[in-house]
């Protein structure tokens, strides 16, 4: 572990440390490392650390809705989400998803997250990619890291699905623990956090002809039409046509607690046509 703090050295000073949010669980410290520090960008949009979902085979509205369940920006910024949660009851035909958490690590909380990521969490070391040719329609795993000199990304296809006894197996595990710890980021305290409230949102408008649901809503939005909802001209951008909207914009469709984004609102256009309206979170680099 020393070796790689040492790897990854900058010359910048670290940033000074930072309170914790107003309110959530008591913070407790985390050890900071020993040695050199972990030279990182200190922006609030600024991401040093991510860990991402691609999804497999799985329904549009699903995959037009799906955040990084982790991000730590420069200023040590952290937002979260575990994957594993059971999600809320359905409200009617709306599936909400569980709110993002947000927290706010000190400097030193920073260095013992990055140390842990690039040594114990495996991706110092880590090709960019790492496949499952015995696996199919699943999920892919990507990790990305800015910081210390090193800026890569890990691809990880159907990681936590693995047989063992593979050549890549140790591999493997460390992005699952890495994955775990990212996610679980305030289990039992260790990080203050509280609901992630979003400025902005994204809502991914498909045609939905001849779904049949007991809720279905009317247009509320005299200043949006449908042409409004486009696909990102940036090809690695947003495919499925979007707008950004406001908290104010999607309240008047009466959905309760959507601060993590929902799917399968269904909605008649103003040109008689129903659609479904998936909704997810933006994060501040995005908004």
């Amino acid at each position: 572990m020393a070796i790689i703090v040492a790897a990854c050295s900058g010359g910048g000073a670290s940033a000074p440390p930072t309170s914790g949010p107003s309110s959530g669980p008591s913070e407790s410290p985390i050890s900071s490392p020993v040695g050199d520090v972990i030279d990182h960008a200190t922006g609030a949009t600024d991401v040093i650390l991510r860990y991402d979902l691609g999804a497999g085979f799985v329904m549009a509205g699903f995959a037009a809705t799906m955040v990084p369940p982790f991000t730590l920006y420069g200023d040590g910024t952290v937002i979260f989400r575990d994957p594993a949660l059971e999600i809320p009851p359905a409200q009617g035909s709306v599936f909400v998803m569980n709110p993002m958490r947000i927290g706010k690590l000190t400097e030193a909380q920073i260095q013992e997250l990055l140390v842990f990521a690039l040594g114990e969490g495996g991706l110092a070391a880590a090709r960019p990619d790492y496949r499952n040719d015995m696996i199919s329609d699943a999920g892919t795993a990507l990790f990305a890291v800015r910081a210390g000199g090193i800026e890569k990304t890990v691809s990880v296809y159907a990681l936590g699905m693995d047989t063992q006894g593979g050549v890549d197996a140790p591999a493997r595990a460390a992005f699952l623990k890495l994955a775990d710890r990212l996610t679980t980021l305030d289990k039992g305290g260790a990080v203050a956090s509280e609901v992630y409230v979003p400025t902005t949102y994204q809502a991914v408008l498909l045609e939905a002809p001849g779904i049949v649901a007991p809720d279905i809503r009317t247009w509320p939005w005299d200043d949006i039409a449908i042409a409004d909802f486009k696909p990102s001209a940036d090809p690695n951008g947003q495919q499925f046509p979007h707008l950004d909207m406001t908290a104010a914009q999607l309240d008047l469709l009466e959905v309760k607690d959507y601060e993590g984004g929902y799917q399968g609102l269904v909605i008649t256009g103003p040109n008689g046509l129903l659609y479904t309206l998936n909704v997810r979170p933006l994060l501040p680099e995005e908004a």
